[in-house]
């Protein structure tokens, strides 16, 4: 336990250069109260003491903003920035090194029993007002961009964002398009794009035309050639 405490400080001071000192760490952060809470709720549930394990997590969800079930598992390191509003589900797993911002939910999409919720992997971003839900696997080195909604399965080292959540990097290359976790498409300069394509062809159509017309002479310029013997009329 001491060991686990010591490393999610370590976290809070990797991932926030608002931290400044230990004491304001420990004491204000709310975000590593919910931890420390949800590692005494997860020991209680593990000894089958479910009613007692909930009772801990209802008075930190109370105290924190924070609402972690005690039968979530949660690695090393997890940093949960501000916090509020957060929901993390009763079969979810995260990896170590995970950021989580605030508002994010890590749920299920119905009343289905067994494996329910998310199994985040290590060295995961997920952006301030996120949804993930469903029983499927987000990979190592994912970034989930602010307010996506996922609902499939991540591989590692891809970047998603939008609603529904889509792939626009992967492996360190755009995938698809122009997407980046920062810009989102502007639907004006696509209508912009399209229209100059547009002129850009009638434009090639139009030199086509006039070019075929200069090299064609009206019929009544044209000589008109006789036998041979007789000349020009």
């Amino acid at each position: 336990m001491l060991r686990h405490i010591k490393s999610d400080i370590r976290a809070v001071f990797d991932n926030d250069p608002a931290a400044r000192s230990m004491f304001e760490v420990v004491f204000t952060y709310s975000g590593l109260h919910a931890i420390w809470a949800h590692r005494v709720a997860h020991m209680l549930f593990k000894k089958r003491l479910f009613t007692l394990a909930r009772i801990v997590s209802q008075v930190s969800r109370f105290m924190t903003g924070i609402e972690i079930h005690p039968g979530a598992r949660i690695g090393n390191r997890l940093f949960i920035d501000h916090g509020m509003g957060v929901v993390i589900g009763e079969t979810c797993e995260i990896g170590d090194d995970v950021v989580i911002y605030q508002g994010v939910t890590l749920g299920g999409t119905g009343k289905e029993r067994g494996k329910r919720h998310p199994t985040i992997g290590s060295n995961v971003v997920i952006g301030s007002g996120s949804k993930v839900l469903g029983s499927f696997r987000v990979g190592d080195n994912c970034n989930i961009g602010s307010n996506s909604v996922v609902l499939r399965e991540v591989p590692d080292n891809s970047t998603v964002v939008g609603n529904p959540g889509r792939i626009v990097k992967q492996n360190g290359l755009r995938v698809g398009d122009r997407l980046d976790h920062t810009k989102l498409p502007d639907p004006v300069i696509e209508m912009f794009r399209s229209m100059q394509n547009e002129i850009n062809v009638l434009r090639a159509e139009v030199e086509e035309l006039r070019g075929s017309a200069a090299s064609r002479k009206p019929l009544e310029q044209q000589p008109v050639k006789m036998p041979a013997g007789g000349g020009e009329l």
